[in-house]
């Protein structure tokens, strides 16, 4: 009997009094029934819905959704305060430079009528650097505790990143998932040769020394271009010296800086000057007279920059002269064993430097007019020189030039290996490349499809709920109206056997 009892407990709604009699009959046992009955149906649908949903997303990925993303680093001296290896302002949007993707799509064979869809589509964000984070989370934490000095030492602090994200929606470039990635990755392995290229000053460095050609020029202007290409090879290699700490030997070339600087002297002081010697004793030219002016004009022009350089180094000499040195004061136990020192700033180490840059400036200016006078005189009293010589010196300077073209070779290779394996070995580097890995495509997928597919699914379970209540209370109502009114038992007792009767009778 109490398994009868559980069965109908019901809810009877009734009108008002005054009104016309009807009853609404809700039974919870009929509820338990029409939702076991829809039970299987609604699971199925469901398992599809779940199903369908995650496979639309794999299928048919939204164009936000189509996003790649990759972290770079940078690591080298200036990059805290924004500034790039050669001291002017960082700019990392190079890395998305046409000349970069351009360059990558080559190499991938792809057509580079992409190049704008896929730059467009690449956007760099820096991020916080650890120190920056931590003094500004620091400051924050001390001024909602009401120091309002913290503030402004927050408005204050500057950073700038030295790791990147490079993040690329691929959904305008018309590339597949598995091409975008490999696309993404490859610009980052062009953008390593674009910024040693860039940074490493080797691409620079050969076009200054070879742009002149000297058979272009007379036999003295000749050997002053080929001066100045062997100068400018020194300075570029005793500045790489410089920065050197490390002793460097290039393990293609074979070289140190100090090889190379020691096969320039040898060009120089061997081959250049003995060139030299033989044009000036035999006064070999191709025109007389052209030359003859040639050295008044670079007599002239000498002489003017002298006088410049003569005005700078004395304003050099006055300026130390009446620099005021730091002054430290020193006390000790009484005024009498008190001492005063004085110690150079960095500014008056900066003049003494200018000064010391002016005086070789000023040197070479007066050498080289001696050295034009020198010429010029011997020009004006000696006749010019046979064909046979001039035949001589052509030949000697074509040897010449293949060994400075050598040397240039030796000295960018050299360069180039040094800032990739010491200098700048570091100073690059991609922390997490864009990925193929399915695991990651997998996530990526459920991650996107988890929220409507939740959605989905509550509104089945709503609608799970919902029509089995009204189915229901439908069926029960309908039943109700099935027995006669005069027939109604009088007491609960028989109402309940009369309803058992009907449920036999519907059950066979």
């Amino acid at each position: 009997m109490a398994k009868n009892e559980e069965r109908y407990v019901n809810v009877t709604l009734k009108s008002d009094p005054g009104e016309e009699k009807d009853e609404i009959i809700i039974s919870f046992s009929a509820l338990f029934k029409v939702l076991k009955r829809f039970l299987l149906i609604w699971i199925v649908i469901a398992l599809i819905v779940g199903i369908c949903i995650p496979v639309y997303y794999a299928a048919f990925p939204s164009a936000e959704h189509k996003t790649l993303s990759a972290v770079v680093r940078f690591s080298f001296d200036g990059i805290e305060e924004g500034k790039a290896p050669d001291g002017s302002l960082f700019n990392v949007n190079t890395m998305k430079s046409s000349i970069v993707v351009e360059k990558a799509l080559k190499e991938l064979g792809e057509s580079t009528d992409k190049v704008e869809a896929i730059r467009q589509s690449i956007t760099i964000s820096g991020q916080v650097p650890e120190n920056a984070y931590n003094k500004l989370t620091g400051l924050q934490s001390i001024y909602e505790q009401g120091n309002l000095a913290a503030l402004q030492e927050m408005l204050n602090t500057n950073y700038s990143p030295t790791q990147f994200m490079i993040t690329f929606n691929y959904s305008a470039s018309g590339l597949s998932g598995e091409k975008a990635v490999t696309v993404l990755n490859t610009i980052l392995d062009c953008y390593r040769d674009y910024f040693f290229e860039t940074y490493g000053f080797n691409q620079a460095l050969g076009s200054a020394v070879t742009v002149l050609d000297y058979k272009d020029y007379d036999y003295a202007q000749a050997i002053d271009v080929f001066k100045d290409s062997l100068n400018t090879l020194e300075n570029y290699i005793t500045n790489l010296s410089v920065e050197d700490t490390t002793r460097f030997r290039s393990i293609e070339t074979g070289y140190t800086f100090a090889d190379l600087t020691q096969a320039i002297q040898t060009v120089r002081d061997v081959n250049l000057d003995q060139i030299d010697s033989y044009v000036a004793y035999n006064n070999v030219t191709k025109d007389k007279n052209n030359l003859i002016d040639y050295y008044n004009y670079r007599i002239e022009t000498l002489s003017r920059e002298r006088t410049v350089a003569e005005e700078t180094l004395k304003s050099l000499n006055e300026s130390i002269q009446n620099y005021v040195k730091d002054t430290i004061v020193v006390y000790g136990g009484d005024a009498q064993e008190s001492a005063q020192y004085t110690q150079a700033s960095e500014e008056y180490d900066r003049l003494v430097a200018q000064k010391i840059t002016a005086q070789n400036n000023l040197s070479t200016k007066l050498q080289a007019i001696k050295e034009c006078q020198s010429r010029l005189n011997s020009l004006k009293v000696n006749n010019a020189a046979s064909q046979e010589k001039m035949e001589r010196v052509e030949t000697d300077m074509a040897a010449l030039n293949e060994k400075i073209n050598e040397l240039l070779q030796l000295t960018n290779t050299t360069a180039n290996e040094y800032y990739t394996t010491v200098y700048l070995a570091d100073a690059y580097s991609i922390l997490a490349p864009a990925s193929t890995s399915s695991l990651v495509s997998t996530t990526s997928m459920i991650k996107h499809a988890m929220k409507p597919t939740l959605i989905a699914e509550a509104i089945l379970f709503v609608l799970y709920i919902g029509t089995a209540f009204v189915v229901s209370l439908v069926e029960e109502n309908r039943k109700r109206k099935f027995v006669p009114a005069a027939a109604a038992p009088e007491d609960e007792d028989e109402a309940d056997e009369a309803e058992d009767k009907t449920d036999a009778t519907e059950e066979a």
